[in-house]
């Protein structure tokens, strides 16, 4: 295959995966139990199943993500507005030095674990990032998200609040 070609190729397909966008709701896990995990990384760690009793948006995200870095403002401030809500932020970055770095430069302070292997985002089927998944107080996936979000907005928040 000539050169030209295979990059041509390797770009379009990029695009296709990168282009994903929009506002909620998709088949598969939504009305499902949220796949389970715990994961752990460093000093952090996290056991979905012990935030049962608790609204938890799952957002899957990395540093290299330019969608996803301009989502984390809105994450964090979805934090503050609603302290009792659990935002676990996983990081497919592979390198824990840059991804240490991203978090102490932004001053990111959601509960984000790192999963280099991909194992959880696989649990989901997620196959392009940002995505974010909100799980209701019982374990159960109701709404599904692909590409940045503004996580203040009116809707959200409201959805969030009849949980």
């Amino acid at each position: 295959m000539p050169k030209a070609f295979r990059t041509l190729f390797a770009a379009l397909t990029f695009l296709t995966l990168a282009a994903g966008c929009d506002r909620g709701d998709h088949p598969g896990l939504i009305g499902s139990p949220a796949p389970q995990f715990t994961l752990a990384d460093g000093s952090r760690s996290v056991d979905l199943a012990k935030l049962r009793g608790h609204v938890v948006i799952v957002n899957f995200w990395a540093t290299w993500c330019l969608p996803c870095v301009d989502e984390l403002p809105s994450l964090l401030a979805l934090q503050r507005q609603m302290p009792n809500v659990d935002i676990v932020a996983i990081s497919q970055d592979e390198d824990p030095v840059v991804y240490k770095n991203f978090l102490d430069q932004y001053h990111v302070d959601l509960l984000s674990l790192r999963d280099p292997s991909g194992r959880i985002p696989a649990l989901y089927g997620t196959a392009k990032i940002p995505e974010s998944y909100i799980i209701d107080r019982t374990g159960v996936v109701r709404r599904k998200f692909v590409s940045s979000q503004k996580w203040t907005s009116s809707e959200i928040v409201d959805y969030i609040n009849k949980l």
